[in-house]
């Protein structure tokens, strides 16, 4: 399950459970439509409820962050020490975003809105 809001310059994702195509084509989308607003975006990407994701999510958030790489000024990732890592790298490999790592929700939102 996915819960997406937008909130004064932020894109806030909260991921719940496994992470699913049907997920991330939801993202996808909000991404996109935001982006014919704004020229970057900032995003806040709660991973700390979920448990996992399948594959053909992988596959796409790569070829989705390959078309994208310069459409995000901050990427602030809340995670367990579980995901941070992998998907630290696996932003900067793709993006020339600024990524940030967290494990708390206040200085996660405060850092992602550029303050």
């Amino acid at each position: 399950m996915i819960v997406i809001q937008e909130e004064r310059g932020l894109l806030k994702v909260s991921i719940f459970a496994e992470f699913t195509l049907a997920d991330f084509r939801e993202l996808e989308n909000a991404i996109i439509a935001r982006l014919k607003a704004h020229k970057k975006l900032n995003l806040l990407l709660d991973l700390t409820s979920m448990a996992g994701f399948t594959l053909d999510v992988a596959w796409e958030d790569i070829k989705f962050t390959r078309s994208h790489p310069h459409d995000f000024a901050r990427i602030a990732v809340l995670a367990s020490d579980q995901w941070r890592g992998w998907l630290g790298w696996l932003a900067t490999a793709f993006t020339d975003a600024q990524i940030g790592s967290f494990t708390d929700l206040s200085p996660a939102e405060t850092w992602a809105r550029g303050h």
